[in-house]
């Protein structure tokens, strides 16, 4: 057990910042919500300045290495867990994992890509990151039920304010929000597009059903109002925005399933 550096809470399985190597509570996970001393020191020298004019917001586009192996680490790792029901199956289960990895797998990539970028529109440095620990606790849940239990949260886009690195103004709480409704509505739009898939009928019409069902569950679940969920920051700053987005996705959801 370790206490939150940032607000002396008991975490019996803490966060451990990438950038200072801090111990953090779920709330404070984030180096924008812990005020990360490390990432300024670490980012800072290859972030480009913007021009003159301070209202100028700047993109910081581009993938990193270790970002890219992160990214399709988690993808891969979420692939498996989606489709451990198959284990028992070798012979179906190389068909299963693809389709999961083409579903739920690229509803994950669309999701925490869609932060990312969003984020960057607004002028700020983000990266995706692994949570380790989630990560192993994914593998070890989907192997234990063989699946029938799935614990999916292997990391997320950590975004830092130009504000926290001396380049510009901390994040409005409207900036904040449109940064975490992106994600779900990534989510809601590949809910669309395997909708559509699954008309044409065949093999594929199973993958579009899929993929449907698993995009709308991920972007029901990340609208939950409460706690690091994307929809706790969307309810903060405009409730009936919110609820606009979350209550007919929910609706689908229920019925999908």
């Amino acid at each position: 057990m370790a206490r939150c550096t940032k607000c002396g809470t008991r975490v019996d399985l803490p966060f451990v910042c990438s950038y200072c190597g801090g111990y953090f509570c779920i709330g404070h996970r984030l180096p924008e919500s812990h005020e990360c001393s490390g990432l300024a020191k670490l980012h800072a020298p290859r972030l480009e300045r913007p021009r003159p004019r301070p209202s100028v917001r700047f993109p910081i586009r581009g993938f990193g290495a270790v970002e890219v192996k992160q990214l399709l680490m988690a993808w891969v790792v979420i692939g498996f867990c989606f489709s451990a029901r198959a284990l028992w199956d070798m012979e179906a289960f190389p068909t299963i994992f693809m389709a999961s990895l083409a579903t739920v797998g690229a509803g994950f990539l669309a999701h925490e890509l869609s932060h990312k970028f969003m984020a960057q529109r607004f002028g700020c440095w983000a990266e995706f990151r692994l949570w380790r620990l989630g990560l192993l606790l994914a593998l070890a849940l989907a192997l234990v039920s063989m699946g029938r239990v799935v614990f999916a949260a292997p990391g997320a886009v950590y975004i830092a304010p130009m504000g926290l690195l001396g380049f510009g103004p901390l994040l409005a709480k409207k900036e904040s929000a449109m940064i975490s409704l992106s994600g779900p509505l990534a989510n809601i739009s590949m809910a669309i597009l395997f909708l559509s898939i699954s008309s044409i009928g065949g093999a594929l019409h199973l993958v579009g059903q899929m993929g449907f069902r698993a995009n709308l569950w991920l972007a029901a679940f990340n609208l939950l109002p409460f706690g690091i969920f994307d929809g706790s920051k969307i309810f903060e700053w405009r409730p009936m925005v919110w609820a606009l987005v979350s209550i007919p996705v929910w609706v689908l959801t229920i019925y999908a399933i």
